[in-house]
């Protein structure tokens, strides 16, 4: 059975889930710009009560619906975490680098 992911992010519907919440974006560019910029300010405060480093993603994850370099830096991001959690194919007894061992010309390895 599949793993459920724990985040989904679904520009085509302005929506973000995180767990079993659901958020919906702002419609208004400036008003996503405007919160995208406000919860990286916020997350670089981090160190303060209430405020933390999660909102510097999420930021991010934000701007990324109006902004092409936050779009493709997202989405390489992605890419690469899709390609990690891919299982590769083992070769030469589980080394995946290694080369085969050549004969000796006597015959012993």
């Amino acid at each position: 059975m599949p793993k459920k992911p724990v985040f989904h992010f679904n520009a085509a519907r302005r929506e973000i889930r995180i767990g079993s919440r659901h958020f919906r974006l702002p419609q208004h560019p400036r008003t996503r710009i405007a919160l995208g910029t406000g919860l990286i300010v916020g997350g670089t405060l981090g160190f303060l009560p209430v405020l933390g480093f999660w909102m510097i993603p999420l930021g991010l994850l934000v701007l990324s619906q109006d902004l092409p370099a936050v779009r493709r830096w997202r989405r390489n991001f992605v890419v690469r975490m899709e390609r990690r959690g891919t299982k590769r194919p083992m070769r030469n007894n589980g080394r995946p680098d290694s080369k085969p061992a050549q004969e000796r010309p006597d015959g012993e390895m």
